[in-house]
C-alpha cells in the first residue's frame, strides 16, 4: 500500500489511467505548465483520449514508443485520407488531430501541416476502455506494431522477447487459455463422479498426450532445424528451445510411463478413494466452486498489481526534451520499490491461495467431526470461512511468508544464472543448478506440511505454531501407513494435470506451427503451458486439499478415541474399511503378516462409529 500511495502522490497513476500526451499534459483534467515546455499547462478536461500521430506505424526508441501523442476530445471512427479530411473532422467533431498551436484554418495551407498532423491516412480507432487510448481497428495496424517488436528483439532482454511474443500472437494465446480451462472443468466433473473406467481412460489420455506431445516436438525441432528460412536469432533460438522441450517431454514421459507401469495393480484402490472423496465433495457441493473465486481474487489482485507496477514504471520528475516535449524520469528510489513490489507479489499471491487450503480443510474437518453422517451440517464452507477471517488469518500469513522465504532465493538463482549463462562458468552453472533443486524440494516439502498445519490449526483452533507442531507429531507416527494411501491419490491428480498440460500445449504446436510468421512463438507457449499447469493444479487441488485432511482427520480421530462407547470413532465404516485393504495390500506386497490398521489397549479390532 506504501507503493501505491507514493505512486499517487507522484501522478503516475493518474498518468496512467487517464493517459498524457508527449507535452506534460495529462487527458482530461485541467494541467499545470512544465517548465520550458510552452505547450503544456492546458486545460484536457474535454479531451479525454490519448491519440498517437503515427498510430498504424509506432517505432521504438530504447523501449519507448517516440510517436507524438496528443489529448483528443473523441477518435475517428472513420479513415481519414487528407488534410481535408483531417479539417472536416476537426471541425465537426471538435477533436484536433494535429499539434495544438496549428490553427484548425490552417490545416491545408500550412507547409509544415505534414509534420505537425498524424500520418496519413489515419486508421479508425476506438477508445480502450481501461486507459483511455485511441486503438486502431485495423488488424494490419497489429500485425505491423508486433512485426516492429519481432524486428528488435536481438537488442531487447528475456522479458521484451516474451512480451513481444505473446503481442503478436495474443489470440492463440488466449484461445489456449480457454482451451485449458475447458479441460480443466471435464477433468474437475470426472474426479467428482469418477468411475473405473474413467482412471483408465484418463491414464491411456495421459500416455497417448505424453508419446503424442514428444513425438510432435521433436518432428518440428527437427522441421527447423532443416528449415532453409531460418535466419532470425529469434528463430534459431525457437530450435533450441525445441530440443530442450522435447528432450524434457521425453524424460517425463519415460518416467510417468515407469511409475504407471510399477503403480498399476492400485488403480482399483484408487476409484476407492476418490468416490470416498466425491462423497463428502458431494456433502459440501460449493467446494468444487473454491478455485474459481480465488482465481477471480487472483486476477484481480494481480490487475492491481501491474498497475501499480506500471505506475511505478512512469512515476518520476517531468524534465524537458528538445522541441519541448516532455518525459517523466523516474528516480533512483523506483528500482528498490519495484523489487518490494515484487515480494509482495509472491507473499499476496501465496497468502490467497493458503485462505483457500484453510477453507476447504476446514469445510472438510466439519463435515468429517460431525456424528450424524445423514445430516451434513449446514453451510460448512460459509463457516469455514467466517472461522479463517475471525480467527486465523494470521495462520494463512506465517504459513505464505514461509513460502516466500523460500520462492525468493530461487528467482534470485535464476536471476545470477542467466547472468552466468553468458559467461560460461560450467561450474558455477552446475551449483546453481543444484542449489535451485534443492530450493523447490524444500518448498514442495513446506507446501505439504502448511497444508496439515492449515488442517490441524481447524481441527484444534490453535496457531500456526502449535499447529504445526501437532501435525509433525501425527504425520510421524502415521506416515508409514497413510503415506502410500494418499501419495498415489496424488499420483492420479497429477496425471490429471499432465493431461491438461499435454493436450493444451499440443493444441498451441499446431496453432503456432500454422502461423509461423510469428517468430517469437516458444517462450508464450512454454507460458501456455505453466498457466494450463497452474489453472488445472488450482482446481484439482481441491481434491487434493480433501483427500490430506480427510486423512489428516482419521489419524487425529484414532489418537484421540479409543472406539468405545464414551470415547466412539467419527470414521464411518467405508472409509475404515480402505484403509484397512489398502494397508493389508501394501503389508502383503512387504511379505509381512496383516495386521489391522491400530488395536486398541484391550486389543480388540478397531471398529466404525456406529
Amino acid at each position: 500500500m506504501f507503493i501505491t500511495g507514493y505512486a499517487v502522490m507522484a501522478g503516475a497513476a493518474e498518468r496512467l489511467v487517464l493517459g498524457y500526451d508527449s507535452f506534460g499534459n495529462i487527458c482530461g483534467r485541467k494541467n499545470t505548465p512544465v517548465k520550458g515546455a510552452p505547450l503544456s499547462g492546458q486545460d484536457m478536461t474535454n479531451k479525454k483520449y490519448v491519440f498517437f500521430l503515427n498510430s498504424c506505424g509506432l517505432e521504438m526508441q530504447s523501449l519507448r514508443i517516440s510517436s507524438l501523442s496528443l489529448c483528443v476530445s473523441s477518435c475517428p471512427q472513420e479513415q481519414l485520407n487528407s488534410l481535408e479530411d483531417l479539417q472536416s473532422f476537426a471541425r465537426n467533431n471538435g477533436s484536433c488531430l494535429c499539434i495544438y498551436n496549428l490553427n484548425i484554418s490552417s490545416y491545408t495551407v500550412n507547409p509544415k501541416a505534414a509534420e505537425l498532423c498524424p500520418t496519413l491516412p489515419v486508421p479508425p480507432s476506438k477508445s480502450f476502455p481501461l486507459f483511455n487510448r485511441c486503438v486502431p481497428r485495423n488488424p494490419e495496424c497489429y500485425s505491423k506494431y508486433a512485426s516492429v517488436l519481432i524486428s528488435m528483439v536481438n537488442e531487447m532482454d528475456v522479458f521484451h522477447r516474451i512480451l513481444s511474443g505473446i503481442l503478436a500472437g495474443r489470440d492463440t494465446v488466449i484461445g489456449l487459455i480457454v482451451l485449458a480451462l475447458a479441460f480443466t472443468f471435464i477433468l474437475v466433473l470426472a474426479f467428482r463422479f469418477i468411475r473405473t473406467l474413467l482412471v483408465h481412460t484418463l491414464i491411456a489420455l495421459v500416455v497417448f498426450g505424453l508419446l503424442f506431445v514428444s513425438g510432435v516436438l521433436w518432428w518440428l525441432y527437427y522441421d527447423y532445424r532443416n528449415d532453409p528460412s531460418t535466419e532470425l536469432e529469434t528463430e534459431k533460438e525457437n530450435v533450441k528451445f525445441l530440443l530442450g522441450y522435447a528432450i524434457f517431454s521425453t524424460i517425463v514421459t519415460v518416467v510417468l510411463l515407469s511409475l504407471i507401469l510399477v503403480l498399476r495393480k492400485r488403480l482399483q484402490f484408487t476409484v476407492q478413494l476418490f468416490r470416498i472423496v466425491g462423497k463428502i465433495i458431494g456433502r459440501i457441493p460449493f467446494l468444487l466452486f473454491q478455485p474459481v473465486w480465488t482465481f477471480l481474487i487472483l486476477i484481480a489482485f494481480w490487475v492491481f498489481w501491474v498497475a501499480v507496477l506500471l505506475s511505478l514504471g512512469t512515476a518520476g520528475t517531468a524534465q524537458t526534451t528538445s522541441g519541448g516535449q516532455v518525459e517523466y524520469r523516474a528516480l533512483s528510489g523506483i528500482c528498490y520499490m519495484a523489487w518490494y513490489h515484487f515480494v509482495g507479489l509472491i507473499w499476496t499471491s501465496e497468502f490467497i491461495l493458503a485462505c483457500q487450503q484453510m477453507t476447504v480443510a476446514g469445510a472438510v474437518v466439519t463435515c468429517y467431526f460431525n456424528r450424524n453422517k445423514n445430516s451434513p451440517p449446514s453451510h460448512p464452507v460459509l463457516s469455514s470461512i467466517s472461522v479463517l477471517f475471525c480467527y486465523h488469518l494470521g495462520t494463512a500469513v506465517k504459513g505464505s511468508f514461509l513460502i516466500t522465504i523460500l520462492r525468493i532465493p530461487r528467482i534470485i538463482l535464476l536471476y545470477l544464472y542467466s547472468i552466468l549463462k553468458q559467461k560460461e562458468s560450467a561450474c558455477a552453472k552446475c551449483l546453481f543448478k543444484c542449489c535451485f533443486c534443492w530450493f523447490w524440494c524444500q518448498e514442495s516439502f513446506l507446501r505439504y506440511f502448511n497444508q496439515h498445519a492449515y488442517t490441524t490449526t481447524a481441527i484444534n483452533g490453535t496457531n500456526f505454531c502449535t499447529s504445526a507442531k501437532d501435525a509433525v507429531f501425527i504425520l510421524a507416527k502415521n506416515s508409514a501407513k497413510l503415506t502410500s494411501i494418499s501419495c498415489f491419490g496424488d499420483f492420479i491428480l497429477f496425471l490429471g494435470k499432465v493431461f491438461v498440460v499435454c493436450f493444451t500445449v499440443f493444441g498451441g504446436l499446431m496453432a503456432f506451427n500454422y502461423h509461423r510468421e510469428l517468430q517469437a512463438w516458444v517462450v508464450p507457449l512454454l507460458l501456455v503451458g505453466f498457466f494450463a499447469y497452474v489453472m488445472s493444479h488450482s482446481f484439482l487441488s481441491v481434491f487434493e486439499v480433501t483427500v490430506d485432511a480427510m486423512f489428516l482427520c482419521f489419524a487425529i480421530d484414532m489418537e484421540t478415541n479409543d472406539g468405545s462407547a464414551e470415547k466412539p470413532y467419527f470414521v464411518d465404516q467405508e472409509l475404515l474399511t480402505f484403509v484397512s485393504q489398502s494397508n493389508k495390500l501394501t503389508e502383503g506386497q512387504k511379505h509381512r503378516s496383516v495386521r489391522p490398521f491400530q488395536d486398541n489397549e484391550d486389543g480388540m479390532e478397531l471398529q466404525p462409529m456406529t
